[in-house]
C-alpha cells in the first residue's frame, strides 16, 4: 500500500481510502440494515492489507451504516485507522443538535473520539446555517475535550463558495468530489490546488463519478485500447487522481470483496508523477467522449431519495445515462417500463422539490425526470 504524509498533522494516510457508504443492505426482522456479512469481512480484510483511512457519515445507508462499521472495527481494528465520519447540517435545528449527533455517532461507532471529523455536504446555504450555529467554536471545543482530532468538511458548490469557506477557519482537511470529468465542476481543479496551497489535504469522494467511470461505453473503451498500454477504466481514475499531489487519499466505495482486492492491487501501481503526457491526452480524449452521451450528472448518491411520492429518481437516472452511454434504447426503456408498472416513474413526481434541495450535484432534477419520462416511455 502506498502511504501519503499529511504534513500539516504530522500523519500518514493510505492512498486508497475506504468509502463505506455502497455496501449493500438486507433486511433482518424488518428492518433495512447493512449486511455485515459483507462489510465486516470487507472493511477487516482492507485493513489487513493497509488501508488506514475509513469514511462514513451520520446519514448514510439510512444511518445504518456507522452502527456496521463499529461493528467491523471491534477486536482491534478500531486502533487501525483514521476515522471520518460527518455532521450533516440538514439535520441540525439548533445549535445544540451538533454535539448531540457526535454524541450518537460515537455510541454508533463505538469510540471515544473521531480522527476527522468533517461537517458534511457544505454549500453556501449550508455554511452559513452552520455560521449562525457558531460551528467553528463547536469544532474548536469537540477538539479540546478529545472528542474529535481534526475538523474538516466535505463539499458540493461552486468553486467561490468553496474559497469563502476554506478561508473561513482553520481546517485539518477538505473533502471534494473529484475526478477526471469534474475538472471544473464544484471546487473542481482550481480548489485542489487552492487546498494544496494552503496546506490542506485533500480527501476525494466520487472518484469513479458515482462507478460511471467505472465501465466504459464502447466509445471510450475504443480509445483506452488503441492505448499502447492497457489498464482498466477503474485503474485509469484512480491513476489520473493519484497524479495529484495535493491529494492525501482517495475514496473508493466498494460493494464487495472483489472490488477492494482490485483496488488494493490498482493503488498499489498509483502514485504521484506516474500519468506521462501522452496518458494526460488519453483522459482528455476520454472526457470528451463521456460527455457526448452523458444525460444527468447523476452520482447515485441517494441524497434525494425516499422521495414522498416513492419515484425512484437515481434508478430512472441510471437507466437514463446507460441508455446513452451504452447505446441500449429497449433495455433503458423495458427497465423504464417496469417503474411505471410499479408506480416509481416519473410521472409521480408531484414537484415538490425536496429533492432538489437534497441534491449535492444542484441537478435540476424535476426538469430532468420530465426529459427522461419522454424518452424512455
Amino acid at each position: 500500500m502506498k502511504y501519503r504524509e499529511i504534513k500539516k498533522l504530522g500523519i500518514e494516510v493510505s492512498a486508497f481510502g475506504l468509502g463505506c457508504m455502497r455496501f449493500p443492505m438486507t433486511e433482518i426482522n424488518g428492518e433495512k440494515v447493512v449486511d455485515e456479512s459483507v462489510s465486516t469481512p470487507v472493511i477487516r480484510h482492507l485493513i489487513d492489507n493497509g488501508v488506514n483511512y475509513i469514511d462514513t457519515a451520520y446519514v448514510y445507508a439510512e444511518q445504518k451504516n456507522e452502527t456496521a462499521v463499529g461493528h467491523a472495527l471491534r477486536d482491534g481494528y478500531r486502533d487501525k485507522v483514521y476515522l471520518a465520519t460527518k455532521l450533516p447540517h440538514w439535520c441540525c435545528e439548533t445549535a445544540e443538535d451538533m454535539e448531540k449527533i457526535l454524541n450518537t455517532q460515537l455510541s454508533r461507532l463505538e469510540t471515544d473520539h473521531i480522527d476527522f471529523y468533517l461537517v458534511h455536504s457544505l454549500g453556501k446555504a449550508g455554511w452559513d446555517k452552520m455560521v449562525s450555529f457558531g460551528v467553528c467554536d463547536f469544532l474548536d471545543r469537540m477538539k479540546a475535550e478529545g472528542k474529535i482530532k481534526y475538523a474538516a468538511f466535505s463539499f458540493h458548490d461552486k468553486y467561490e463558495v468553496f474559497e469563502e469557506i476554506i478561508n473561513a477557519y482553520d481546517w485539518d482537511m477538505c473533502q471534494l468530489q473529484f475526478n477526471f470529468m469534474d475538472i471544473n465542476n464544484q471546487a473542481g481543479l482550481k480548489g485542489v490546488r487552492l487546498a494544496g496551497e494552503k496546506g490542506i489535504p485533500v480527501v476525494v469522494m466520487e472518484g469513479l463519478l458515482g462507478g460511471k467511470l467505472a465501465k466504459a461505453p464502447d466509445n471510450v473503451q475504443a480509445l483506452y485500447d488503441e492505448f499502447p498500454t492497457k489498464r482498466s477504466a477503474v485503474e485509469w481514475a484512480f491513476r489520473w487522481l493519484a497524479n495529484h499531489p495535493e491529494i492525501a487519499t482517495i475514496l473508493s466505495g466498494v460493494t464487495n470483496m472483489e472490488q477492494g482486492v482490485d483496488n488494493l492491487a490498482i493503488f498499489d501501481r498509483c502514485e504521484v508523477g506516474v500519468m506521462t503526457p501522452e496518458e494526460e491526452a488519453l483522459i482528455d480524449r476520454v472526457r470528451d467522449a463521456y460527455n457526448s452521451r452523458t444525460k444527468v450528472g447523476c452520482t447515485g448518491c441517494r441524497y434525494c431519495v425516499p422521495c414522498p411520492n416513492e419515484v425512484d429518481i437515481p434508478g430512472i437516472f441510471a437507466l437514463w445515462n446507460d441508455r446513452s452511454l451504452y447505446n441500449q434504447p429497449m433495455k433503458g426503456n423495458e427497465g423504464y417500463k417496469r417503474r411505471i408498472d410499479k408506480g416509481t416513474a416519473a410521472d409521480k413526481c408531484i414537484e415538490c422539490g425536496a429533492c432538489e434541495g437534497a441534491c449535492p450535484q444542484h441537478i435540476d432534477i424535476i426538469e430532468k425526470l420530465k426529459l427522461a419520462d419522454r424518452e424512455m416511455r
